[in-house]
């Protein structure tokens, strides 16, 4: 986990790439890598350490079709959020890039903000569906399900609704640290009955259940009056 979030750019058109990565790069909200082929594409999703929350595909890419790839993303069982670059707006290929398994299209030349949202609004859907899959430290997540299991130990730890968002929210902020009153009226609303204590005693609950050693938080930490996610916590003895 970084402190971004990884968004793969595969397009040939270096302009392109570079005007896309400043504009993704400019809050911090996202880290872009970057792909001229589906070559180099192939190879920066399967690295043993790839993770990317996202794709911005190119139709059109000097070794092969982006929709072609797309279709062996999600045959591979990758489910990732992928929105389709075109230079055309016909009917036909948008049907095609979308029975690919695209879950958007977006004619060139677009508008960043518009591609900007629809990029949002792609991750926040992905986020609340069955397919969605996050890693967090040695557990792999799963929001939908309200649960973490943990593969080394075969380990399965049941959340409450508040859990899952908890950990949603700090795994969207990286290794930010969240203050403690943005968490709470995130979770819980602007809600004046619910104090930080009431947050204070779901972090506890949390910890009993993911840390090693709960006295010693590693994984879930406090920091600079919030929380956060540590991306490498300390092995289990």
């Amino acid at each position: 986990m970084t402190g971004a979030r990884p968004i793969l750019i595969v397009d040939d058109d270096q302009v392109i790439r570079k005007t896309l990565a400043e504009q993704l790069q400019l809050e911090g909200e996202f880290q872009v890598l970057e792909s001229a082929t589906l070559e180099e594409a192939r190879q920066t999703i399967k690295a043993a350490d790839a993770r990317c929350d996202a794709v911005l595909l190119d139709v059109s890419l000097p070794d092969g079709d982006g929709r072609d790839f797309c279709a062996e993303l999600r045959r591979e069982g990758l489910r990732m959020p992928v929105i389709m670059l075109t230079g055309s707006d016909d009917e036909a290929d948008i049907v095609r890039g979308l029975d690919a398994g695209a879950n958007d299209y977006v004619a060139k030349p677009f508008r960043i903000a518009e591609l900007l949202a629809r990029l949002r609004a792609q991750l926040r859907l992905f986020e609340n569906s069955e397919d969605a899959v996050f890693s967090i430290g040695p557990y792999t997540f799963r929001p939908s399900a309200k649960l973490l299991q943990e593969p080394q130990r075969n380990r399965r730890i049941r959340l409450t609704e508040k859990e899952t968002a908890i950990l949603k929210f700090l795994y969207r902020a990286g290794t930010r640290p969240v203050p403690r009153q943005v968490l709470l009226n995130e979770v819980w609303g602007y809600n004046a009955a619910v104090t930080t204590h009431t947050l204070e005693t779901h972090i506890y609950r949390l910890r009993q259940k993911i840390e090693p050693d709960p006295a010693h938080a590693s994984l879930l930490v406090t920091e600079g009056g919030g929380y956060r996610l540590n991306p490498e916590p300390e092995a289990a003895v």
